[in-house]
């Protein structure tokens, strides 16, 4: 169904980047601060202890890609579990994902209306978004591809900045180092490794993947990627702000703020605000993508692009329903958020990796009865005429 859905290709690398941009744009903002609650001084360790969510969900997707390889989650959890609860499994699937695209596009509104734009409606820089990435999504998973591949290398461009704040910083924020044990710091990555589990989303994907031997590489290779880049940012914003990092709803941007070079280049805050929106739109765009994609195949339709502005129009819905406000979402960020994305991105997986397994033992056993069988009736035989 999916090769008939999507007729583009994409490679590992430029998978490796869509998962990148899809996990790393929205932690970059909110881990600082919400690490900082709970690590404290060792905030800079939570993304290490986070990122083996992402290393399971990785190996998750990829063992069941290859049990399935021309197929997505919707489709192959009703080989898995059977046609009806793998039905209801793919619904509910798509229910998380439609669910997260709209709280993701309803976040990236608050956080534009709360740093640059106070003035402009909600629902204007909700339904803008939305429609670009509509857009993107209509023109298939080569278009997402190649757009990750290009602002790829833009996002990386304020870490290369962040050393620019050395001046600012002070190393003795440092210390004390695991003061309290190594449970403030595994408290600190309850929130991170929510977003290490999108890495998820690749299932989506991989079906269309050129080079699929190199999947498990390029999974791996991302989240190891995320976790560093998590781990620097988190390190700066504590050596700038020490454990004050978590008084900041956006620490990062605040960061930001603080840089000046050469007295000639300061408030690059908005040269940041402008990559953080490319990765936003890719972000976005991908979750966009995996529901329009996997509601198609739950209703076995032919094209997924007659449902693409529907589907958006629900997300636009969903985001300003789901949440009312700016402290509504940091509830559900603190409170739900750890637990609702490793649940249907990581759990659920592992739990349809084992039954595939035993379901493919449970066939290689049978097959070897019946072809033990003929044989041991052909040896009767012999005795028989012997």
């Amino acid at each position: 169904m999916g090769c008939l859905l999507e007729q583009g290709k994409i490679s590992s690398a430029q998978m490796g980047k869509m998962i990148f941009l899809a996990v790393i744009a929205s932690a970059v903002t909110a881990v600082p601060s919400y690490s900082g609650k709970y690590a404290q001084n060792d905030l800079w360790l939570s993304p290490a202890w986070a990122s083996l969510t992402g290393f399971l969900t990785v190996y998750a997707a990829i063992a069941l890609n290859k049990l399935y390889p021309q197929k997505s989650v919707v489709e192959y959890s009703t080989d898995i579990i059977g046609t009806i609860p793998g039905k209801l499994f793919g619904l509910l699937i798509l229910f998380f994902y439609i669910h997260m695209t709209g709280l993701i596009a309803r976040g990236y509104a608050e956080f534009i209306i709360g740093n640059f734009l106070p003035q402009t409606p909600i629902s204007i820089v909700i339904i803008t978004m939305i429609a670009v990435c509509a857009y993107a999504v209509k023109a298939g998973v080569e278009s997402i591809g190649r757009t990750a591949q290009l602002f790829f290398f833009f996002f990386m461009f304020p870490l290369i900045l962040m050393p620019f704040l050395l001046r600012d910083m002070k190393p003795d924020f440092l210390f004390p180092m695991l003061e309290h044990g190594l449970l403030p710091s595994l408290k600190g990555a309850l929130i991170p490794q929510g977003y290490f589990s999108e890495a998820f989303l690749m299932s989506f994907f991989l079906p269309f993947v050129t080079d699929r031997g190199k999947g498990m590489r390029s999974g791996m290779l991302t989240i190891l990627g995320i976790a560093l880049m998590l781990t620097c940012i988190n390190l700066f914003i504590l050596l700038v702000f020490g454990t004050q990092a978590a008084d900041y709803l956006y620490p990062v941007m605040v960061a930001f703020r603080y840089i000046s070079i050469a007295d000639f280049f300061e408030n690059l805050d908005s040269v940041v605000m402008t990559v953080w929106i490319l990765g936003m739109f890719v972000k976005i765009s991908i979750f966009y993508y995996a529901t329009v994609l996997g509601t198609s195949q739950w209703l076995g339709l032919a094209d997924y692009r007659p449902i693409v502005l529907p589907i958006g129009i629900l997300i636009a819905a969903l985001s300003f329903w789901s949440i009312p406000n700016l402290n509504q979402a940091s509830r559900f960020d603190v409170i739900s958020f750890p637990f609702y994305g490793p649940l249907m991105q990581t759990i659920c997986p592992l739990l349809l990796l084992v039954l595939a397994l035993l379901r493919q033992k449970g066939k290689q056993q049978s097959q070897a009865q019946m072809t033990m069988a003929p044989e041991q009736a052909h040896t009767h035989t012999e005795k028989q005429e012997g």
